[in-house]
């Protein structure tokens, strides 16, 4: 699986984002998905993560409520709606595949798309 992320940008707090991770091959149903980010001088941390068929999903404590997780299978793109962004979460933010639980170890990974929130 091929991975490639988009949607990132500029924004002022309390704006909105939605970030795009389309991928190739024609198992994408099969993998769970993730987002993770990385802000500068830290380490990258998980963000929020989907299930292969979209019916579980999961976040990280500082972006639930305002993040939401979805995917598409026919398009084989998994996104990222980010609401009420606010400066913390200035980060390059990756996608990324594994077959059954998502973590830093996943074997396949975007390329990242840098968000940034100006205060």
């Amino acid at each position: 699986v091929q991975l490639q992320a988009s949607g990132g940008g500029l924004v002022q707090a309390g704006g909105s984002l939605r970030l795009s991770c389309a991928a190739s091959g024609r198992t994408f149903s099969s993998y769970g998905l993730a987002w993770f980010r990385q802000a500068p001088g830290k380490e990258r941390e998980f963000v929020a993560s989907i299930n292969w068929s979209g019916g579980s999903t999961y976040y990280t404590d500082s972006v639930e409520g305002r993040f939401t997780i979805s995917r598409d299978n026919r398009k084989n793109t998994v996104y990222l709606q980010m609401n009420s962004l606010k400066p913390e979460d200035t980060a390059v933010y990756y996608c990324a595949a594994d077959y059954l639980v998502v973590t830093t170890n996943a074997p396949y990974w975007g390329q990242g798309t840098q968000v940034t929130v100006s205060s």
